[in-house]
């Protein structure tokens, strides 16, 4: 089960009570907001229980990386992604409206505990719970914000003969490199050096799958020397993209990508 509501699921969906799993006990303060939990018009109430490291705060249209924990004011947990063992992904404005409304709240880092009424939840879906709803939400990331070494690669990127630049975000658990003809499935988005994204699989909900040497060169060069799992961004020279094609975007530009399988 996902909190993905309104546009991708019901965040519950399929889950029932009795299955729910109950590893996180509820907070103490599960059957209300305490007096220090800040309010807003909406009637969303809300606590900060970790500061964060970040300084932007999503945009309704922005994807974010989430872990949480869900519970009716009872007590019961009903969701959780900490317990499914991945984080989930989903674009702010598909989810419930007090959920997207907490998280343009929140910066990268931070963790909150959310108390959402009914009418900002699933005002009374029959396959939903019921009633106000509390959720322990920790935002990890804004994977379609840019970087902040858009603009060029910083001193600590490694360059290649070609001009390609890169730099490792997330080790993979893998050993094998893919070949130049070989097929492989990656998550990434991709910003000019202004910063504006022109491209990302995250916003479409689905990893890219295709063949290295169906791509621009930067990019059979640059996923060749990945892995698994590993996470890595890319600064690819214009003579390494698009070379000016029109329709196309221009100048150097900026990939993160995610090679998950090789196939």
């Amino acid at each position: 089960m996902r909190i993905l509501g309104s546009i991708l699921l019901t965040l519950i969906a399929v889950l029932s009570f009795a299955q729910a799993p109950s590893t996180f006990p509820a907070p103490k303060d599960v059957a209300a907001p305490p007096p220090d939990a800040t309010k807003t018009a909406s009637g969303l109430a809300t606590k900060v229980i970790r500061p964060g490291h970040g300084k932007e705060h999503p945009a309704k249209d922005d994807i974010v990386v989430v872990h949480y924990n869900g519970w009716t004011t009872d007590g019961k947990m009903f969701d959780s992604s900490i317990i499914r063992g991945k984080p989930a992904t989903f674009a702010v404005n598909q989810v419930i409206p007090g959920f997207s409304e907490g998280l343009q709240l929140m910066v990268t880092g931070e963790e909150r505990r959310m108390w959402i009424p009914e009418a900002l939840a699933y005002k009374g879906q029959s396959d939903a719970p019921k009633g106000m709803l509390v959720f322990d939400v920790t935002l990890i990331s804004l994977p379609t914000h840019a970087p902040a070494d858009v603009a060029a690669p910083p001193a600590d990127a490694t360059r290649t003969a070609s001009g390609l630049a890169y730099k490792r975000l997330l080790h993979g658990q893998g050993v094998k490199h893919p070949k130049p003809n070989d097929e492989v499935t990656v998550d990434y988005t991709g910003w000019t050096t202004d910063g504006k994204m022109f491209d990302s699989s995250l916003t479409r909900g689905q990893p890219a799958t295709f063949s290295l040497n169906q791509v621009i060169p930067g990019w059979t060069e640059g996923v060749q020397l990945m892995v698994e799992g590993e996470k890595m961004r890319f600064w690819i020279p214009q003579g390494l993209a698009y070379q000016g094609q029109p329709g196309k975007p221009a100048g150097m530009l900026v990939f993160d990508v995610q090679l998950h399988k090789i196939q």
